[in-house]
């Protein structure tokens, strides 16, 4: 469920918390239609919790919220809005669907992998601090491809990307320049089916990891570096190093 449905149920369910011990005979009580102060009480308490969830319904549902520059984009739930500001845009739809989906996956391969890291070893332990930055430095990687796809999508506004999808009106600009700019916009597209690709390498390869973690009996701190996986995961993490976006 998305960070702003959550919201939105906190909110009815503190104003129908806060309804219910007014109302409720068993806590105030207060009741319309007998005393003219009461009834008051209580009618300006109903049309302020209306007012309160029509509002709170606007701001959360449909008012544009100011979006947080790429640079300061840090947790999981600020990619995940990013995210779904193009989601509406119909060219996109999909793709942005299938990235907040790795990104929940991401989440859960991480605490799984923690959680039996933590059965293994005492997170003390070298292998399990090993280990442990290992999953850490592909979780960058793999937030590093997301920075990626926005900071490419933020290069064009919704009407070029719908336009990329098809749904284009009579322009007045030349088919020669259309096409060049429908290459453009293909060509960033491409870029993001590309980098979500890529970021499912990166689950695929945690699951290994996670695998091959499971199948260990006894070993020693300096075998870990020659597991198949973590070479893998070494040989990942060394060719995106130095990648700029």
């Amino acid at each position: 469920m998305g960070t702003k449905f959550v919201k939105l149920l906190g909110m009815i369910v503190v104003i129908a918390a806060v309804n219910i011990a007014v109302f409720s005979p068993g806590f105030i009580g207060t009741k319309i239609g007998e005393r003219p102060l009461e009834s008051a009480l209580g009618v300006t308490l109903l049309l302020a919790s209306g007012i309160a969830l029509l509002y709170g319904s606007y701001l959360l549902l449909f008012k544009q919220q100011e979006s947080i520059p790429l640079k300061q984009l840090q947790t999981r739930e600020d990619f995940e809005e990013a995210l779904m500001r193009y989601r509406r845009v119909k060219v996109l739809q999909e793709d942005m669907a299938y990235a907040l989906d790795q990104m929940e996956r991401m989440n859960k391969r991480q605490d799984t992998l923690l959680n039996v890291l933590g059965q293994r070893f005492d997170p003390n332990e070298l292998s399990y601090k090993k280990f442990a930055s290992v999953t850490r430095e592909v979780e960058k990687l793999f937030y590093l491809n997301v920075r990626s796809i926005l900071n490419r999508l933020q290069m064009f506004d919704e009407s070029e990307l719908q336009h990329a999808g098809g749904g284009r009106k009579p322009s007045r600009i030349s088919p020669e320049l259309l096409q060049v700019r429908a290459g453009i916009v293909g060509e960033q597209l491409t870029f993001v089916k590309q980098s979500l690709e890529s970021n499912e390498e990166m689950l695929i390869k945690l699951d290994k990891l996670l695998l091959e973690i499971s199948r260990l009996d006894s070993f020693e701190p300096s075998e870990i570096d020659q597991m198949p996986c973590m070479q893998e995961i070494d040989s990942l993490i060394k060719q995106t190093k130095y990648y700029k976006q």
